[in-house]
């Protein structure tokens, strides 16, 4: 049984600015992959470039670009190049299925929050003693991140990705565990109905009242988003400090409301 679990990274300000750094990078490595396609279909030849393709250009690539693209974990790296190739292979699963092709875009670098690590201890590595009182996650050319693990982590480590949210960093991981055992048999059934004007109502009478949480948070997020309508729109560099605060504010209301 895969099983994911999602903690705050407490970083530095040198680390903060590393991971920054780290998004950065791979977003300029996805955008040009996909240039590369883009042209490769344009040509008159009409080339095909495939994950496999751009996967053994990694090495020239960090060899060319040292400090930017040769200080960063190469599985990552790979993982990034097979995030475009699912990409394409959605979009050419929709055009065969006839619907809105889609096809995939430039990600600019306030869109680019995640970077993934397919395996834990190639490029990054996760603090399993349970006894530390500090956790920390080690990733390569950031150094070891303090995590605030609120809850022990129960099985193996096999992935893990770091994840910006605002000004805030996560670490997610995802963990295989044995499957669990099935309760004793009561021989008692209940019926569960999940709904709108009740959360959750159930065979016996009981109910739970949705916590509407959209609803509870609409008066702050309108106020949030009519300061932000204010503002010309613009490209995130051309951002004034109160345009930018703006911004923060309706995507950390929005964070909580999902959360």
């Amino acid at each position: 049984m895969i099983r994911a679990y999602k903690f705050l990274l407490r970083p530095t300000v040198r680390q903060a600015q590393a991971l920054s750094e780290m998004l950065q990078d791979h977003c300029s490595l996805y955008n040009g992959a996909l240039q590369e396609r883009r042209d490769a279909y344009r040509h008159p030849s009409k080339t095909s470039v495939r994950y496999g393709m751009q996967s053994a250009q990694l090495k020239e690539v960090r060899a060319f670009d040292p400090e930017r693209q040769g200080r960063w974990s190469f599985s990552s790296q790979q993982a990034t190049l097979r995030r475009l190739d699912r990409a394409f292979a959605a979009f050419f699963r929709r055009v065969k299925s006839g619907g809105a092709p889609g096809y995939p875009r430039f990600r600019g670098v306030n869109r680019f929050d995640t970077v993934d690590f397919p395996k834990d201890g190639d490029g990054c590595r996760w603090d399993s003693t349970p006894h530390e009182a500090v956790t920390r996650v080690r990733l390569q050319g950031v150094g070891h991140v303090k995590v605030n693990r609120h809850r022990a982590v129960r099985g193996r480590v096999k992935t893990v990705s770091v994840k910006r949210e605002c000004r805030k960093w996560f670490v997610v991981l995802t963990v295989e565990q044995e499957q669990p055992q099935p309760l004793a048999s009561t021989g008692s059934t209940v019926g569960i109905d999940l709904g709108i004007a009740n959360f959750l109502a159930d065979s016996g009478g009981a109910f739970v009242p949705n916590p509407r949480h959209g609803r509870r948070a609409a008066v702050k997020l309108q106020a949030a988003q009519q300061t932000l309508s204010r503002f010309p729109r613009c490209k995130a560099k051309d951002r004034t400090a109160n345009h930018q605060r703006a911004v923060e504010k309706v995507a950390r209301l929005h964070g909580k409301v999902r959360r």
